[in-house]
């Protein structure tokens, strides 16, 4: 019996009880009910609040609530013991049989299983990343790009309609010191103020050399422009290429130059204005987003006429409502806090209700310690260093393993560690040790295919192992409603570590040729398989890989 089966149970037992005239109270919707594994083993397989969430409304205490739900749950098939513990929880166990049962809906649903409908009906705007094409990802950029990524795997897991969007910062004038950063180079004149000084700048400058020596010779004022869309072009597919080895693929790259060759700035601010909230003032436009909280207002245009970058923002969630999202949510650095509140200004002028439609989510800082990074000439430390040094699956599951806003000082070498200190190879581990048991036990002639005998799985390791696994949606579900991966990568280690256990305690194969398989066997093997599968679904939806082989 899965979680939710026995959700479902508790729900027709409420119906039943509705029914017979001995409950008052509205039976909840289909999938809202949620039963959880006890921190205490001692305590069952399974917990439901679900009295203390229906006493109010029912009229009566939560315990007695809870005591005609308990006599009703007793006579489910396969629960064995249902106990009202404190205030009104349930405690409930089950046979030995309908708790294994979880091990076959596993293996049938395959990837599926951990998908959940919790965000059904949900349509999401996932933003992150976003940044000047000026230069490579850096490793301000990494963070985000791990956890908006699993992000967006956890809202797409729990039923939500996502896109992924990556906002290219092409517009204003840090385009044009990129270019000419880039001619200075090539031709060997003196860099702009305020340029880029790059290493990258001088690889660009040298293809820019090999391939276009045309424009070398010719006034500047001529070929900037042309040598700003070479750059762009070339960093944008380095930028591209670097994202996706670490595994992130965007559904839409959207243009900052496009909303204002398109008009949709000019646009936008005469939106605001007829929903009452610009004004004009010593010749600039201004955006009044004190009514929304913002400690000032925002300019929108500038007195000599230049839109700012505000208004290029308000532009952009324009353009996204208008693209049917009706949840905007933005990933941001640790430096832009104060965009929150100017952000949800923008949303509420936009007549959009700033607690619903927008969320913007702040990462802290990261520091990645190491000899490689020591070495580095000059400040700047790449997304595409790390993954040479350490790899993609440490980086993006070390970010993963803690919550975005808890800055963070990681070790490189120590990422690099094949040992059990390394979360990730501890995790990655276990599921190479799921693999190496079922080619083994197939050897050895044990195959699923001959038989499956949950009620078997009686052992102790067993029933933690069984327990954890059925927890697995709720996790998926949990971590996508509030935004937090971490809670994805704790849960896959916990697994790891009782599985670990379970393999020194029982055995899938027989110990000797003369021992005969058995059904114990075959039903462990079942167990195994279906730790394997879920060790490798929780693996994706970190966009970490799940080695056959370690």
């Amino acid at each position: 019996m899965t979680p939710e089966q026995l959700a479902e149970a508790l729900r027709a037992v409420l119906t039943e009880a509705v029914a017979a005239g001995d409950l008052d109270l509205q039976v909840p919707a289909p999938g809202t009910l949620r039963v959880e594994r006890p921190k205490n083993r001692e305590h069952g397989d399974w917990s439901c609040n679900v009295a203390l969430q229906l006493a109010k409304g029912a009229g009566m205490p939560p315990r007695a609530l809870a005591e005609v739900v308990a006599s009703g749950l007793r006579n489910v098939d396969g629960v064995v013991e249902v106990e009202v513990a404190g205030p009104g929880f349930l405690n409930i166990r089950l046979d030995a049989a309908s708790a294994g049962e979880l091990v076959r809906s596993i293996v049938e649903a395959g990837t599926a299983f951990g998908t959940n409908d919790t965000l059904a009906g949900h349509v999401v705007n996932l933003e992150f990343v976003s940044a000047n094409p000026t230069g490579p990802p850096h490793i301000g950029h990494t963070r985000w790009a791990a956890l908006g990524d699993a992000l967006a795997r956890l809202l797409r897991a729990s039923g939500a309609d996502v896109t992924t969007e990556h906002y290219i910062n092409d517009f204003g004038g840090q385009m044009d010191k990129f270019a000419a950063s880039i001619l200075a180079r090539a031709t060997g004149a003196e860099m702009p103020e305020g340029g880029y000084p790059g290493e990258y700048v001088a690889a660009l400058a040298e293809q820019l050399r090999t391939e276009r020596p045309d424009l070398l010779d010719r006034p500047q004022s001529e070929v900037l422009p042309e040598v700003k869309e070479i750059g762009y072009t070339l960093m944008l597919e380095q930028i591209r290429a670097t994202l996706r080895e670490f595994n992130v693929e965007f559904d839409v790259w959207t243009k900052e130059s496009r909303l204002h060759e398109e008009g949709k700035v000019e646009q936008a601010v005469g939106r605001l204005r007829e929903q009452g909230h610009v004004y004009d003032d010593g010749g600039a436009v201004w955006l009044r987003t004190t009514d929304f909280g913002d400690d000032k207002d925002r300019v929108l245009v500038r007195a000599n006429g230049e839109p700012t970058y505000f208004a290029a923002d308000a532009a952009y969630y324009l353009d996204k409502k208008d693209r049917g999202f009706v949840e905007k949510i933005y990933m941001l650095g640790a430096d832009h806090h104060g965009y929150v509140g100017r952000l949800k200004a923008i949303a509420a002028c936009a007549g959009d209700d700033a607690e619903r439609n927008i969320e913007v989510l702040i990462g802290q800082l990261i520091n990645i310690r190491g000899e490689r990074m020591g070495k580095r000439r000059g400040n700047a430390i790449f997304l595409a260093d790390l993954l040479e040094w350490i790899g993609t699956d440490p980086v993006r599951y070390s970010l993963a393993r803690f919550p975005a806003d808890t800055p963070l000082d990681l070790d490189g070498e120590e990422l690099r560690r094949r040992t059990h200190d390394n979360p990730v190879f501890y995790v990655q581990y276990a599921h190479a040790r799921t693999c190496n048991v079922a080619r083994l036990a197939g050897e050895d002639g044990v195959h699923r295919a001959d038989g499956f005998e949950p009620s078997l799985l009686t052992h102790e390791t067993e029933a933690t192992l069984l327990a954890t696994l059925g927890d697995f949606p709720r996790v998926v579900a949990r971590a996508a409603t509030l935004r937090e991966p971490h809670r994805v990568a704790r849960y896959l280690e916990e697994l790891a570590g009782h599985f670990h256990k379970w393999y020194d305690e029982c055995r899938v194969r027989p110990t000797s040729a003369d021992e005969e398989i058995t059904e114990l066997h075959r039903s462990r093997l079942w167990l195994n398989d279906a730790t394997r599968q879920v060790l490798a679904n929780g693996l994706h939806l970190l966009g970490v890989s799940a080695p056959e082989r370690m």
